[in-house]
């Protein structure tokens, strides 16, 4: 191929994502998007009325799994606008978020929480609150909380400095190796909580979130982002680095779905432009890997690790970024409201809720209908 020729097909490509990437998703004007109002109502309200039959009287849901559980669980219930703050389901859910609130600590962990919870529980919960839409109750709890998990966060409190592979990442709690998932949620609450892109935590997460993608360059000069340097992104670049997919005999770290999701996601969160070369890698990766039926990148034995996880990461990234429509690697147009809807329709249990493998604790269904109304959430019907 000439050169001429090449430059020109590259032109094209990029154009071609760019324009999916654009707040019209590349859709056609007045096209329906997303799935079937009636099916989509349907399934979310069966799921209301499992979780209005499986809640505690305390108002959690699996409290000894983890107290986050329900934080997830009524982010999903708000977010799906089905049901309102007022709701005695959300009331009595609120009720026990507001039992975690540890004042003197400043988390929404509990009294005397394991140290393992801190992060991901604080910021699952502060979303809860957000989302409840009630500033005038909860504006202290959620500005305390977003304070507490900026210390959780590797930087120079911690004797880090950006040199650091650990630095800006987030972990369990504040001596645990921070990783991608616990960033994500971290990035999550702090955008949640009305933190500015501009706030130096969200600029120190960057350098973390940059490391954790297969790509070498001037974000990252870790010694395995360019083995396989295809825009994936891994599970942690701390400790040298590390996946929950396979390692190459050569040290190269595969990188799956939700992760990548959660990658694209976290770089816009701290103000990395749509058309920026990180994000239009990693988009690249995931329109060769567009699917709804596995968790994109894990070895076949473990596809369906996580994939109501995935399916929740997947639909907010995606939002995020303006898509309607995702072009697969064959120039197969993907509506993927409708996609995740139908892959959520297909799995949903006689009882309304969902359930999965054991892994990741997706064997707990409140947990995993938790996830499914999060996804939803992002695939309501649009004209």
């Amino acid at each position: 191929m000439d050169a001429l020729k090449k430059a020109v097909l590259l032109a094209a490509a990029f154009v071609g994502i760019g324009s999916t990437l654009s707040p019209s998703g590349g859709a056609e004007p007045n096209k329906h998007v997303g799935p079937d109002a009636k099916q989509w109502d349907k399934l979310v309200d069966r799921a209301i009325a499992y979780l209005r039959a499986s809640q505690a009287a305390d108002g959690s849901w699996s409290r000894d799994a983890s107290p986050g559980v329900t934080g997830v669980v009524l982010t999903g219930l708000l977010s799906t606008g089905r049901l309102s703050p007022d709701d005695p389901m959300a009331v009595r859910a609120l009720q026990y978020i507001e039992s975690l609130v540890n004042s003197k600590a400043g988390h929404i962990a509990g009294k005397d929480p394991r140290p393992q919870l801190q992060n991901y529980v604080t910021s699952v919960n502060v979303m809860a609150l957000s989302a409840a839409n009630r500033a005038d109750r909860y504006k202290k709890v959620i500005g305390d909380a977003s304070e507490f998990l900026k210390h959780l966060q590797w930087d120079e409190e911690e004797g880090k400095t950006p040199q650091d592979d650990f630095y800006g990442g987030a972990g369990y709690d504040s001596q645990s190796r921070p990783d991608m998932s616990n960033t994500q949620f971290f990035l999550d609450a702090l955008r949640a909580a009305g933190v500015p892109p501009t706030d130096p935590a969200f600029k120190r997460a960057l350098i973390f979130v940059s490391r954790c993608q297969n790509l070498k360059g001037e974000h990252n000069d870790q010694p395995w982002a360019g083995k396989i340097n295809d825009g994936s992104f891994i599970y942690s670049a701390a400790g040298g680095g590390q996946t929950k997919s396979d390692t190459l005999p050569d040290g190269g770290l595969l990188g799956y779905g939700s992760m990548t999701y959660a990658g694209i996601k976290s770089m816009i969160y701290c103000g990395v432009p749509k058309d920026d070369p990180r994000i239009q890698k990693a988009y690249a990766w995931i329109t060769k890997h567009y699917t709804v039926d596995v968790n994109p990148g894990m070895p076949r034995d473990r596809a369906q690790w996580g994939l109501f996880y995935y399916y929740h990461t997947m639909a907010k990234c995606l939002s995020i970024l303006g898509v309607d429509e995702v072009v697969d690697a064959s120039g197969i147009k993907h509506d993927w409201r409708a996609d995740i809807t139908a892959a959520l329709a297909k799995r949903q249990r006689p009882d309304g809720s969902w359930i999965n493998e054991k892994h990741w604790m997706e064997a707990d269904p409140n947990l995993v209908t938790g996830y499914s109304l999060m996804a939803l959430s992002y695939c309501k019907p649009k004209q």
